[in-house]
């Protein structure tokens, strides 16, 4: 079995973009269906069996959440 590349994508978009994705995603997890999504030219399925986390990180001038979503 080969062995997949390990990778990164990020992508910023506006308010309007993100809750669009956010509303579809809903969506699909209220739903139980599989989510698709394309970012910065990657697409991605994202199947109904995924593990949800919320993480939160403080640093000095910054704070991030992420809202994660994980799957074999």
């Amino acid at each position: 079995m080969a062995s997949q590349a390990k990778r990164y994508v990020e992508k910023a978009y506006s308010v309007a973009d993100f809750v669009a994705k956010l509303r579809r995603l809903a969506d699909a997890l209220e739903a139980q269906q599989a989510f698709e999504i394309q970012v910065a030219g990657e697409h991605l399925v994202i199947p109904t069996a995924v593990d949800f986390s919320i993480e939160y990180e403080k640093k000095a001038k910054t704070s991030e959440l992420e809202f994660q979503l994980r799957w074999q």
